[in-house]
C-alpha cells in the first residue's frame, strides 16, 4: 500500500492509527464473533439436514411462525436480505408445500406468507432442533453473561445499521 492508498482509507474518528487490525484491542473479540457465527451456522445446517432445511429456510419459517400474513417486502427487510433471495427461497418452501402466497385484501400489489399445516409441523420440529442446539452450546453459560453479550451485540448492529442506511440515503 503506497502512501495514498494509505490516506483514503477511512478511519473512524478518534480511533488510534494502528498498522495492522491484530493490534487493535479489540480484535480477537471481532474474529471471534465470526467465527462463533459462522460454526454455529455449519452446526445449525447439519442438524435441520434430516428435516431437509437449511439456515435461511428455518429464518424464513420461524418469521412466518412468529408473524404470519407478514408481506415478503416487510420480511425481507427483518432479515435483512435483498428481494433477490426471498424470490429464489420462497418458491422453493411453496414447491414443498410449507408456504403460502396470497394476496393482500386492501393492496393487490402486497404478497402476504402463511405457513400451511405441512410448514407449521415442520417449522415446529425445526425449533426444537435449533433450541437444543442453543441449548447444547450456551445452556452453561450464565443468562447475565448471555444477556451482556446480546446487548453488546444489538449496539454493533444498530451502528452497522445506521450506517448502511447512511450510505443507500
Amino acid at each position: 500500500m503506497n502512501k495514498t492508498q494509505a490516506s483514503s482509507v477511512p478511519s473512524a474518528p478518534d480511533a488510534p492509527a494502528l498498522a495492522f487490525p491484530w493490534d487493535h484491542p479489540r480484535f480477537s473479540s471481532w474474529i471471534s464473533i465470526g467465527q462463533a457465527c459462522q460454526l454455529m451456522q455449519q452446526s445449525l445446517a447439519r442438524s435441520l439436514a434430516p428435516l431437509d432445511i437449511k439456515p435461511p429456510h428455518l429464518d424464513i419459517l420461524i418469521n412466518l411462525y412468529r408473524f404470519e400474513g407478514i408481506s415478503q417486502q416487510a420480511l425481507a427487510r427483518k432479515l435483512l436480505v435483498g428481494r433477490s433471495n426471498m424470490s429464489m427461497l420462497l418458491p422453493q418452501l411453496e414447491k414443498r408445500g410449507l408456504i403460502e402466497r396470497r394476496g393482500d385484501e386492501k393492496d393487490r400489489r402486497v404478497l402476504r406468507l402463511f405457513l400451511t399445516e405441512t410448514g407449521r409441523d415442520l417449522t415446529q420440529q425445526a425449533m426444537v432442533v435449533q433450541t437444543a442446539l442453543i441449548e447444547r452450546m450456551l445452556g452453561d453459560a450464565p443468562a447475565e453473561d448471555c444477556e451482556a453479550v446480546a446487548r453488546s451485540m444489538q449496539r454493533v448492529i444498530g451502528l452497522l445499521l445506521a450506517e448502511q442506511a447512511g450510505e443507500e440515503g
